[in-house]
């Protein structure tokens, strides 16, 4: 799931702790493969209420991603990253084809049925293994698979909204 911290860049990623004693850090990815996150160099590190640009190298080792942060040489200070959110800038991610769209995109778009009946804003998205799918809130909860053409009808980013061939009973 990706979520905002404000329009001009996407949070790709979270500390989970420090690996090692060479200021090495695990790190929970949202990027997809979850090692991309490290080919995102700078990284916009918070800590508390600013983003400082770091550079970053790092790799998959087994199913954890590790990185290492530039200035960061201790566990003492890797560990003192441990919660603080890892954000790019939406320049650094490659283009995509027509019709594809990144989930931070998405995000906060209002979604209603064929017939303009709305049906909530996305909040979330997930990855099932089959298709991805959007976490909408509205009346209530609901959950649409995010499969174009097929449910998804129009995705206009200008307008922030998308369209899907979606009762809204279900």
């Amino acid at each position: 799931m990706m979520d905002q911290h404000d329009d001009d860049v996407i949070c790709v990623g979270h500390v989970l702790g420090a690996q090692g004693i060479k200021g090495w850090i695990r790190v929970f990815s949202n990027t997809s493969p979850r090692e991309n996150i490290v080919s995102y160099s700078p990284w916009l590190v918070e800590q508390g209420d600013e983003l400082k640009a770091v550079k970053v190298k790092g790799r998959l080792q087994g199913k954890n991603v590790i990185a290492k942060l530039e200035g960061v040489d201790d566990r003492t200070r890797a560990e003192s990253l441990i919660g603080c959110r890892l954000f790019i800038d939406p320049r650094q991610l490659p283009g995509l084809e027509a019709g594809e769209y990144y989930w931070s995109d998405l995000i906060g778009l209002e979604v209603e049925t064929l017939e303009a009946e709305p049906l909530g804003v996305v909040t979330a998205m997930m990855e099932t293994g089959a298709d991805d799918v959007m976490v909408l809130k509205g009346d209530r909860e609901r959950l649409i698979p995010f499969v174009m053409d097929e449910i998804v009808r129009e995705v206009d980013l200008g307008k922030r909204r998308l369209v899907v061939d979606w009762s809204p009973e279900y």
